[in-house]
């Protein structure tokens, strides 16, 4: 049986860690605070924002949640987020995902100023992200990184695959994993065999929101496995990972839930803390 990464430890571990850091920047009479812009009444969306309002208020974070309706215009949206930017007292803005169609999602991130930018999705931090020379992190992409640290994995020379290239994680994760010198692949819907590449992995993630997508066959003996799904089958909350078959054969595995979603949150937290200290010179 393959050792519990327990993600929700670590969580709870590293926010005790931050709680001290907002306390001190409070001394001096610095608060962190971030905005969350929310468009429309996406189910997941409201639970990720309860999540992120009860850990933000645990550590001491404010946070501010602009509720927009569905049908929110592309130019209202900018002009919010023009006046969050110069808003000197905020230290972070996030467009929290998905949004509604009508709404073009990249021009909107553009808008965001790099400084203020906690998800690290607008162009410029993207870039830096590639560059190496990035100051945040996406927040699911840290934590991931952050848990493989934490229970001493290391990635040098390892040969990663993810399965899953979205902007939020599959894309980030690789450059940070690339920083560590590790061998990455990205595989996503359109890859042939899928087991070809997986059965290599020293590592494998999967970010694809596909349940039981991933089998016992698909991976090699003592690989560590990260599941990062997130999907609803029959009342239960369970990731990509068939976990009752892979975690014998596997060296560490990622619970879900307990595993990279309470991470996730944290490292959210961690960006903005990150932020508000450079924004005030610390």
């Amino acid at each position: 049986m393959g050792q519990i990464l327990d993600g929700k430890g670590l969580a709870n571990l590293l926010a005790g860690k931050l709680q001290q850091q907002v306390s001190e920047l409070k001394e001096q009479g610095i608060e962190p605070l971030f905005c969350v812009i929310n468009i429309g009444d996406d189910p997941g969306s409201k639970i990720y924002l309860r999540t992120k309002k009860k850990r933000a208020q645990e550590i001491g974070i404010a946070q501010k949640v602009y509720q927009l309706p569905a049908d929110e215009s592309q130019a209202d949206l900018l002009a919010l987020i023009d006046e969050l930017n110069v808003n000197p007292q905020i230290n972070g803005i996030m467009v929290q995902l998905p949004v509604p169609e009508q709404i073009d999602l990249n021009e909107a991130l553009e808008h965001i100023s790099p400084d203020k930018d906690v998800d690290c999705l607008t162009p410029s931090n993207v870039g830096r992200l590639w560059r190496g020379d990035h100051f945040v992190e996406p927040a699911t992409a840290h934590g991931i990184l952050a848990l493989l640290k934490h229970y001493q994995i290391n990635l040098r020379g390892k040969n990663v695959v993810i399965i899953g290239r979205s902007s939020i994680v599959g894309k980030p994760l690789a450059a940070l994993m690339l920083e560590q010198d590790a061998t990455v692949s990205i595989l996503h819907l359109k890859t042939k065999n899928l087991s070809e590449y997986t059965k290599r992995a020293d590592i494998l993630v999967s970010a694809a929101g596909h349940a039981g997508l991933v089998t016992a066959e698909m991976i090699k003996q003592d690989a560590v496995v990260v599941d990062v799904g997130i999907n609803r089958v029959n009342g239960r909350t369970v990731g990509d990972v068939n976990f009752d078959e892979v975690a014998p054969k596997a060296s560490y595995i990622t619970p879900v839930p307990g595993g990279i979603g309470p991470l996730t949150v944290e490292s959210l937290m961690e960006q903005v803390v990150k932020l508000t200290r450079r924004n005030h010179g610390r």
